[in-house]
């Protein structure tokens, strides 16, 4: 490949899903645009239930077709398990228009084929380049960095677009972060050849299982294809700490013990693959956009893995920061709160509150409450199948009055 260019319109930092996505959609309206991508792919990411949501920026982006034919594992729903209770919801029965179905990859093919993708449109991706540096100008910033045999570069810009996920580059140089609301979480999770039979159960839907007895706590099994499955546990770092093993697989071999029904139907798994933990995922920062910088996904702000949100959010921040930056870079007059950074939060504060929901219970008790109305159910499903920015759901319009109301009305009728 040809080095790094001295200077771009813009340079997106990191090629995962929201660097792909966004720099094939530049690449598509004629900017000068190159990806600076720390890691070598294919490398190893968790994030690996997608939402229905997804579908339509991978669609813009014009990823579809190779995503449809890669052989990733379908998905159509979400189910929950709490100890011998059970519910689920299926997708395709939503409130909210667009896809009903979507896939469970993993990320380390699935992100490589994003960014694929992109190159084959024409992006030039450099990876192997870790960001060192940055100084912002007036129309103008300069970027420092270093290949991967230690020499070092500089690029400058119109305009970056931060998608560097949990290494969160630009919010580190430029002091952007700031202490996130949410508990300090843990989560230890690993792959496992899951050996569950035939019929026993819906490979199509992610499993979110809740301890027996401590409901903060809970599991995710993400059935991919080939037998495949993605298993993790979450809970609060003390919680965690007080069941450590010596590695972070014994951690989840011990977890899985705690919840009966989901060890039984992994009691024929085997365990071949590597283990790992992150603790205190949560983040947040200052500002969303300026002039200068974007941040998608993760790299500006990342709630929780409950509800699989990560990758929707990145896609979706990607899609809306492109269209205004197209915008400014044509000389448009722009404003990045109210244009770019308010109506991203709208989704990203209605995930907020089904996730303080979750831990809180209240959550719970709505999915498994027995009577439930097919409306209400088809809101829900809207939200879990990522469509958070939908203002004509109710959950959207107002989500803790309206999940507060419900889980009230669900806990007085049990």
């Amino acid at each position: 490949m040809t080095a790094v260019p001295d200077s771009v319109d813009v340079v997106v930092i990191g090629a995962g899903p929201s660097g792909a996505i966004a720099s094939a959609l530049l690449q598509q309206r004629g900017f000068n645009v190159v990806v600076l991508e720390r890691e070598h792919f294919p490398r190893f990411s968790i994030g690996e239930s997608l939402l229905p949501q997804c579908m339509v920026y991978i669609e813009e982006a014009g990823f579809l077709p190779a995503v449809r034919d890669a052989g990733f594992q379908f998905k159509n729903g979400a189910a929950f398990g709490w100890g011998e209770r059970s519910t689920y919801f299926n997708f395709e029965e939503k409130f909210s228009p667009g896809p009903g179905t979507t896939f469970q990859v993993e990320r380390a093919r699935f992100d490589k084929l994003l960014a694929d993708q992109a190159e084959a449109q024409g992006v030039r991706i450099f990876y192997g380049h870790t960001i060192t540096g940055c100084e912002l100008g007036e129309g103008e910033s300069l970027l420092s960095y270093t290949r991967a045999d230690g020499s070092a570069g500089q690029i400058s810009c119109r305009f970056m677009l931060d998608a560097s996920g949990f290494g969160r580059v630009l919010p580190k140089l430029l002091d952007l972060e700031t202490p996130s609301s949410f508990p300090v979480r843990q989560a230890a999770f690993t792959h496992i050849d899951d050996g569950i039979p035939t019929g026993a159960f819906d490979r199509n839907k992610i499993l979110v299982t809740v301890h027996p007895e401590e409901r903060d706590i809970w599991y995710w099994l993400i059935p991919f294809s080939g037998g495949k499955s993605s298993l993790g546990v979450v809970a609060s770092r003390e919680k965690l700490a007080k069941r450590q093993g010596e590695t972070p697989l014994d951690l989840v071999q011990t977890m899985l013990g705690e919840a009966p029904v989901l060890a039984k139907l992994l009691s024929g798994a085997r365990w071949q693959y590597p283990a790992n933990q992150i603790t205190g995922y949560s983040c947040n920062v200052k500002q969303l956009g300026c002039q200068n910088y974007a941040l998608l996904g993760n790299a500006g702000e990342f709630l929780d893995p409950v509800f699989s949100s990560g990758v929707t959010i990145a896609m979706r921040s990607a899609s809306m920061a492109v269209k205004v930056l197209e915008r400014q870079l044509n000389g448009e007059s722009v404003d990045w709160t109210s244009e770019y950074e308010q109506p991203l939060r709208l989704g990203v504060e209605t995930f907020r509150v089904f996730v303080d929901a979750w831990y809180q219970g209240l959550f719970q008790d709505i999915i498994f409450y027995p009577e439930q109305s097919k409306s209400v159910r088809e809101m829900i499903s809207s939200i879990l199948a990522g469509y958070a920015w939908d203002r004509n759901n109710p959950f959207v319009a107002e989500p803790k009055r309206r999940m507060r109301a419900l889980a009230e009305f669900c806990t007085s009728e049990a």
